[in-house]
């Protein structure tokens, strides 16, 4: 069974920053084979893709709406992904969510295995 357990997220002012992380576990569970994904949703809206790392790490990927803002990074010693939030603004409000896929992909489909979700409100 596959766990990915988020932390992190909470309210903070527009401009301010915060980082969420994602442990993986799970006793057949290779994290180091695995792209890992950021996406986000905000009420009444779709979930979004917001930064995507191939499993070494070589490769990133971010939505235009954070680059530059967001830097995605992981830690395959520890099997966490990182999402480091700087510059924020009230549209960034959203629940964020952390996923695992066989291959690093924009779309959600691709994405096997999801965390629990962590709330991030940014207030003006």
């Amino acid at each position: 069974q596959v766990q990915l357990v988020q932390s992190g997220g909470g309210l903070v002012q527009a401009g301010g920053s915060l980082r969420l992380s994602c442990a993986a576990s799970g006793r057949t569970f290779a994290f180091s084979s695995y792209a890992m994904g950021w996406f986000r949703q905000a009420p009444g809206k779709e979930r979004e893709f917001v930064a995507g790392i191939s499993s070494s790490g070589g490769n990133t990927y971010y939505a235009d709406s954070v680059k530059g803002r967001f830097t995605i990074a992981r830690d395959n010693t520890n099997n966490t992904v990182y999402l480091q939030m700087n510059d924020l603004k009230p549209e960034d409000t959203a629940l964020y969510y952390c996923a695992a896929a066989s291959r690093l992909g924009l779309s959600r489909y691709a994405y096997n295995y999801w965390g629990q979700g962590t709330q991030v409100t940014v207030s003006q």
